[in-house]
């Protein structure tokens, strides 16, 4: 797909960042709920399993959990699982794995106790305060990337941040993939939207590592996110990429999306126990599939609003369900995907609150992967521009939290107490003077001048602000290098699946 070529400006003063790095959490996970009460939720979800059972919508599927000896009802799409085959089965998954970036300096781990954060993913619409709400497109889904490369926080894409709907969806994979891997050099996740756009994604990740097939199968390099179809459904597309992806040696997020009242019981208790039962289901499926393939536990658990049916997000109950989750992934020894939510309109206090819960919720949960760590708003159905800022703020406050205090004997600070003595301040002492620059957290977007200075100055809200930030990271992005023997193989693989015409779609 022709691009516009961008002209290049000069460099404005840096925008104020924290440094890429790998975050680990430094505190035990928060224990919301009692030992007895997680195995109430998994005997309710073995009930669940073997009672009532889970559709897979696929044939193939269906002769794999067959051979494996799980209870396939003949002449149907129901299989019912016995849970010593799920305990058994979800014991050849990995409890954590290097997730590798074709830049191996941006490689991250899975799982453990390292936090991983992604871009926003699949919203159909865009927005920013100089354009306004309007329909995704290509050039704000670049856009989107080449923030998520700026951004020092953001560690992955996690999906397309804007679904770029001017790209037929027959080769709309092909340029979205290019986009990742030439806009930027963090890990990526493909759709799982059928086989061959699995087969697609595969084949452009391994050419963007250069490296041979044997070695990449070993070598986790590309996530997707496989969403059961709640309540107790795994249709055809899912399946497939659970498949294909196991089979590559790639990762498998697996997520059921159950609200609360509306695609699952009405009680966080009941809404809890199909979650898991959906996602232990998915991911023994997975194991009989390729046993020892790469899967990650998902959660994403929320409440509806009961007086309009709409989904509610950062919410208390989102809180509860995101720690949850996390104690439920870390009984089955599984990484744990989270995510950070909201059902906010605009980019407004409702926006920075209902994420914030999110966020928290998430890390005292232990969240292995952040899911829409940055841009998410309306519930999932616009990106925002302005809303990716304030999020990296919020994330990077995050990031600061996570490293570690140091108490030695300069940070104790004895010998400018002995300084300044009582009575004195500790502007001009010298531990000061020596460590002034670096000894705080210096915020990107919040404003901490007094009223009458940021009144003199234009009274520009946190919002503006993020709008002005974004387009100058966008201004002084750069590409980061790539091989040109990689890029030409790209290309060329692109080219040619263009001209085949991509995938059959409708």
């Amino acid at each position: 797909m022709a691009r516009q070529a961008r002209p290049r400006r000069k460099k404005s003063q840096a925008i104020q960042q924290v440094p890429w790095r790998r975050l680990k959490y430094r505190t035990p996970p928060v224990k919301l709920i009692s030992d007895d009460e997680i195995e109430a939720v998994h005997d309710a979800s073995m009930r669940i399993l073997e009672e009532v059972g889970m559709d897979f919508l696929h044939p193939e599927a269906l002769a794999i959990l067959k051979a494996a000896g799980a209870d396939v009802t003949e002449g149907s799409e129901r299989v019912r699982f016995d849970r010593a085959f799920i305990e058994e089965k979800i014991k050849t998954a990995p409890a954590q794995f290097p997730f590798h970036a074709r830049n191996p300096e941006r490689t991250v781990g899975i799982g453990g106790d390292e936090l991983v954060i992604c871009a926003v993913a699949s919203a159909p619409n865009a927005s920013d305060l100089d354009g306004g709400r309007r329909p995704g497109n290509f050039v704000d889904f670049e856009n989107f990337c080449r923030l998520s490369q700026a951004f020092n926080v953001i560690q992955m894409n996690g999906g397309y941040p804007v679904e770029p709907v001017d790209v037929h969806p027959s080769v709309r994979h092909l340029h979205c993939l290019k986009s990742f891997i030439t806009l930027t050099d963090k890990p990526f996740h493909a759709y799982s939207l059928g086989r061959q756009r699995n087969l697609d994604a595969l084949e452009m990740t391994r050419i963007a590592r250069g490296v041979p097939m044997e070695r990449f199968h070993r070598e986790p390099s590309l996530m997707t996110v496989i969403n059961t179809s709640s309540p107790l459904r795994l249709d055809t597309p899912m399946i497939e990429g659970v498949i294909e992806m196991g089979r590559a040696g790639q990762i498998a997020v697996i997520t059921p999306f159950t609200l609360a009242g509306a695609m699952a019981p009405v009680t966080l208790a009941g809404a809890l126990a199909q979650q898991n039962a959906e996602a232990l289901a998915a991911i023994a499926f997975a194991q009989c599939s390729t046993p020892g393939a790469p899967v990650v536990y998902g959660g994403f658990t929320s409440n509806v609003d009961m007086k309009s049916g709409a989904p509610a997000f950062g919410t208390p109950e989102f809180l509860n369900t995101q720690i949850i989750g996390g104690q439920l992934a870390r009984r089955y020894d599984l990484p744990y995907r989270a995510s950070n939510v909201n059902a906010s309109n605009c980019v407004d206090a409702q926006a920075a609150y209902e994420s914030q819960m999110s966020i928290w919720g998430l890390v005292q949960g232990h969240g292995n992967i952040m899911k829409h760590g940055a841009g998410w708003l309306e519930g999932g159905l616009c990106a925002s521009f302005e809303k990716m800022v304030v999020d990296v703020e919020m994330l990077q406050m995050i990031s600061e939290f996570l490293q570690p205090v140091s108490f030695d004997e300069a940070s104790l600070g004895l010998d400018a107490v002995r300084e300044v003595g009582p009575g004195g301040h500790y502007f001009g002492a010298a531990h000061t003077i020596e460590r002034y620059e670096t000894a705080f957290y210096s915020p990107m977007l919040s404003d901490w001048r007094n009223f009458e200075t940021w009144e003199e100055t234009g009274s520009e809200t946190a919002t503006q602000r993020a709008n002005r930030i974004y387009k100058q990271m966008l201004q002084d992005y750069e590409a980061p290098p790539l091989d040109a023997a990689i890029r030409e193989e790209l290309d060329a693989f692109v080219a040619k699946r263009v001209e085949e015409g991509g995938v059959a779609s409708d």
